[in-house]
């Protein structure tokens, strides 16, 4: 059967219904997303051409992906990329989406890590390590993870960003040697019970393993934060992203493992999100 000939601005408004009616979050933004990743078209662009016709081979695979996102498989999963920090990342099933959130802890981080060793426990994409070492040249980063699925998306953004971070398959700190001067992570922190409670995008599509911290959501805080004081050098700083309300908690176990200058950090929305403290 022949598609349907729409002009860009038609199917874009088809687009549009369609994710609403499957009341998909932020639909209106998702549809044009998808849009320009199939026709490679700019705001400007479509604003010139919208009442054109959209090309047949173009309009199947752009409803084929609009029918997807209406299943709630994620955005990012369906164009296969994500931006943070202004990079490119690739993201696929197997690590999570980077978010806004986390550069929050990545701008706290660069200040104190020119020339500096960093570890970056529980990667998944990269995005924290990647980004620590295109700012900041100079710095070796060292990044592990115990998902060798997940090493290999970040393997792959490490080499298209054109960074030498070396990765490390690893549990924690079980295959990790030598001492730094930092310590990053956003490990798993959403409590178990919780994680049947999320958006379908999330709870059905990104790997369970990198979202659940266990009953209480801090289990991952207890043991970084323990181990961590073997590999930190004297002076040395340990820096997490942690829920919105998990900054108390993550600041005692850093006080009961000898560290002290503990800060916790809001985000632009005023919620705590980073948490540094001092060996």
């Amino acid at each position: 059967m022949k598609e349907e000939i729409l002009t860009l601005k038609e199917a874009l408004a088809k687009a549009v219904d369609k994710l609403q009616q499957m009341e998909v979050p932020d639909a209106d933004i998702d549809a044009w997303y998808l849009l320009s990743y199939v026709t490679g078209l700019d705001r400007a662009a479509f604003f010139l051409h919208g009442d054109e016709p959209m090309a047949e081979p173009d309009m199947i695979r752009y409803r084929d992906l609009v029918t997807k996102r209406g299943e709630r498989i994620p955005l990012q999963h369906l164009t296969g990329e994500q931006e943070f920090m202004g990079l490119d990342f690739h993201v696929n099933e197997h690590v999570l989406i980077p978010r806004q959130d986390t550069e929050c802890l990545v701008e706290r981080v660069l200040p104190y890590v020119d020339g500096k060793r960093v570890l970056d426990v529980c990667t998944g994409s990269g995005c924290i390590g990647i980004s620590i070492q295109s700012f900041c040249s100079n710095t070796q980063v060292t990044a592990a993870d115990i998902s060798e699925d997940a090493l290999k998306v970040a393997q792959k953004n490490a080499k298209e960003n054109q960074v030498p971070v070396e990765f490390v398959h690893s549990d924690l700190f079980k295959e990790i040697s030598g001492s730094y001067d930092m310590i990053v992570s956003n490990p798993p922190y959403i409590p178990s019970k919780v994680i049947e409670t999320l958006m379908p995008e999330v709870r059905d599509h990104e790997p369970i393993k990198a979202l659940d911290g266990k009953e209480d959501g801090l289990y991952f805080y207890r043991r970084i934060t323990e181990e961590s004081v073997a590999y930190l050098k004297p002076g040395g700083y340990l820096l997490y992203e942690i829920g919105h309300d998990q900054g108390e908690a993550v600041s005692s176990y850093m006080r009961e493992n000898g560290f002290d200058e503990i800060e916790v950090i809001r985000d632009l929305a005023g919620l705590d999100r980073v948490v540094r403290g001092r060996r």
